[in-house]
């Protein structure tokens, strides 16, 4: 696609990135061909930028920022400022001056912007701040109406409509206004009428005589029932049971290993073991005792069926239930308890029935409504409160945005940090910046060839977090699993940094040259320690033998054998082993000697066949180390292959330096001296041994001082 712009690009980190510098480069960024953007969406959480800024961009609320979103917050942001270089200023003010009064967007927000500070008390500022325009709450907290479409009940002026806005947030939940307050909105006011209409009515139909059977008292009765309903129908089962089958009296009445049990107990007659057991003794056909040999824990129930149910139906003296008297008891009180199981508008029952027919006679849906009505005709002016704040936030944190998508200046820079680096990590003699948020290890990130270390952060207040730090200088011969270190957060925070698992690559090429020589250390040091346990197994074998021996001399005497004879052709055999490797290590020498003046190089040769390969490798890793795996594994679109070679990898990594200046005194007063002694005499003797070689070397190839005469 061709722009109609004139671009300029940078060659950072072998990236050709496009540098966005005036706003007539934010305004032709959607001329831009997205091939030649870094990357194409992020997350908008996890990065070290105001998550409410990002979610103002991210208009489909996934969760992610992408192409289109970025530059529909770039045209909106055209409509309010003249010139959206603004954008890239990096300052969370904007000038009064800087709105774009020619357009209603621009001008609707100029207007805002002077009514915040002329509500603080600054009608004479030339600009305004982000924290004067966030802080809504103070804002809107002397204002009835903002807008919103929500009331207060400061929003009426009448005390019984005050009292009604009240009443409907105690029974149907208040939404929070702008101001900070508890309010109302129109589907609150509908729901709360028409649950009042539907109890008043539900209400009215039972009064009649069919319903309240009992009077005044059927609603009591109706509860003693239901208290007792289940164990009373367990009762009468029972005494069915016992007489269809008189075998069956000892198991519905419970075993006497029960009553032992709980006899081993300290009772109480509401524990839970004795009101599991039947009402009453149970026996063939037998009514149910209401007062007296009841189960104790249901006594107190089944006192409070007699007196609100049994006495206004049957009498007083009716002190036991028959199972067709129970039957008809529950009749009687069926038509109450149908209805009240269709009991409608529950909600506002706790007003009470004449506080409810009071709302419903006053009729103040309809003033409700209209204070409503009347915030709402607001919206447009505090809409633009609202866009005021969204500026502001836009002209803070744009320019970081941009400069970690479009292109990534801030993490080629070594003035800014990436949005996607989360502070430092301080361990093993270094501290890297190369630090990224991750939830955890990711196969995807191991192809960034680069040496991760994915570390667990903890710190006393705060949830744990997780980060892959990169070292990219030095060498990784004391990073392992568990090693502990410190991390800074970009606030300055300090956690306790656990190292939980690695993705091993080459660090630097210094590291890969002594490689192999480590590893053949490592392999000495292990056929070393090999060696020892053998001769430690084969003494301890040895000094159970003798003792063994010695404890059974008297019978090992006999039954001694004659030593074996020396195998001549072993012997034969290792003499031709030794000639032959004599001769090798002679013409290998003879060889390295005949090089003559080329030894020099021999020797670098010979280095070379050793390092050469592990270089090799790790220089053509090196070059391939790309930041893009890392952030695609924690949900970013990289779109360009962001590099990280061996000269900003340096950069990215610091080794522990002495500060310039510093004075050493290497006078260690707990030096091995007699390890340094044999230091010092190892490397005398190597000295010597050099310039003997060295003079053979002179000797052999006739050069000074063994130049022939003429």
């Amino acid at each position: 696609m061709n722009s109609p712009h004139t671009w300029k690009f940078y060659r950072i980190g072998g990236l050709d990135q496009v540098a966005l510098e005036t706003g007539a480069d934010l305004a032709n960024l959607k001329h831009l061909d997205q091939k030649l953007w870094v990357a194409l969406s992020c997350p908008v959480k996890g990065l070290e930028l105001d998550e409410k800024t990002l979610a103002l961009i991210d208009t489909d609320n996934d969760g992610r920022i992408r192409v289109p979103e970025l530059l529909s917050a770039i045209d909106w942001s055209a409509l309010v400022l003249n010139d959206l270089g603004v954008l890239l200023k990096d300052s969370d003010s904007v000038a009064l001056s800087a709105f774009n009064t020619a357009k209603p967007e621009g001008l609707a927000a100029h207007a805002s912007a002077k009514r915040i500070l002329a509500s603080l008390g600054k009608a004479d500022a030339s600009a305004i701040t982000l924290a004067e325009a966030s802080d809504t709450v103070r804002l809107f907290a002397s204002t009835h109406f903002n807008g919103d479409g929500i009331i207060t009940a400061d929003s009426a002026e009448a005390a019984d409509l005050k009292l009604l806005v009240a009443q409907i947030i105690s029974t149907h939940g208040g939404v929070t206004d702008r101001s900070g307050a508890s309010g109302i909105d129109q589907a609150r006011i509908d729901s709360f009428y028409a649950d009042a209409t539907a109890f008043a009515a539900w209400s009215a139909t039972g009064a009649s005589a069919d319903v309240l059977t009992l009077g005044a008292g059927t609603a009591a009765a109706l509860a003693a029932v239901n208290a007792v309903s289940a164990k009373v129908d367990d009762y009468f089962s029972r005494t069915r049971l016992a007489a269809y089958d008189a075998r069956a009296l000892a198991a519905l009445n419970r075993s006497e290993t029960e009553y032992l049990a709980l006899a081993a107990k300290d009772l109480s007659i509401t524990a839970a073991e004795v009101a599991g057991f039947p009402l009453a003794r149970i026996a063939a056909s037998q009514p149910l005792p209401l007062l007296a040999a009841v189960n104790p824990a249901w006594a107190a129930a089944l006192a409070t069926l007699h007196a609100a149910a049994v006495t206004p139906v049957f009498g007083a003296a009716k002190t036991e239930l028959t199972e067709p008297e129970w039957t008809a008891l529950k009749a009687k009180v069926a038509a109450f308890a149908a209805w009240s199981g269709a009991k409608a508008g529950a909600a506002v029952e706790p007003l009470g029935l004449d506080r409810v027919k009071a709302i419903l006679a006053a009729n103040q849906q309809a003033e409700l409504a209209a204070l409503i009505t009347k915030d709402k005709s607001l919206e447009p002016e505090f809409t633009a409160i609202a866009s005021v704040e969204k500026i502001l936030r836009y002209t803070r944190d744009f320019r970081a945005l941009l400069h970690n998508f479009v292109n990534f200046f801030d993490f080629y820079s070594p003035s800014y940090s990436a949005t996607f680096q989360a502070g430092t990590l301080y361990l093993d003699n270094r501290s890297t910046e190369f630090c990224i948020g991750v939830a955890g290890p990711a196969p995807l990130a191991a192809m960034s060839k680069a040496y991760i270390a994915y570390c667990d952060l903890t710190r006393a207040g705060c949830a744990p977090r997780k980060i892959a730090a990169c070292f990219t200088q030095g060498d990784s011969d004391f990073l392992f699993v568990g090693r502990n270190g410190i991390f800074y957060d970009r606030q300055g925070r300090d956690w306790d940094a656990a190292i939980t698992a690695i993705v091993d690559n080459p660090i630097s090429v210094r590291q890969a040259f002594f490689s192999p020589y480590k590893k053949f250390v490592r392999m000495i040091e292990e056929q070393a320690a090999k060696r020892a346990a053998a001769a430690d197994a084969e003494s301890n074998a040895k000094l159970a033998a003798a003792a063994e021996k010695t404890a059974n001399a008297d019978k090992s005497a006999a039954a001694a054998t004659p030593p074996k004879k020396f195998d001549v052709g072993v012997i034969a055999a290792l003499g031709v082993a030794a000639g032959a490797l004599g001769t090798v290590l002679g013409g290998l020498i003879a060889g390295f000697l005949g090089l003559g003046v080329y030894m020099p190089l021999g020797v670098l040769g010979i280095i070379l066949i050793i390092s050469g390969p592990s270089m090799a490798i790790a220089w053509l890793k090196l070059r391939q180390r790309n930041l893009g795996p890392i952030l695609e594994a924690n949900g970013w679109a990289i779109n360009g292959r962001v590099k990280i070679n061996i000269p900003f990898g340096t950069k990215l990594t610091e080794r522990a330096v002495l500060p310039k200046g510093s004075k050493l005194d290497l006078n260690d007063p707990y030096v091995d001296k007699e390890a340094a002694r044999r230091k010092r005499s190892t490397l005398l003797v190597t000295l010597l041994i050099l310039i003997v070689a060295a003079a053979a070397f002179a000797w052999y190839a006739k050069v000074w001082p063994f130049v022939p005469t003429a």
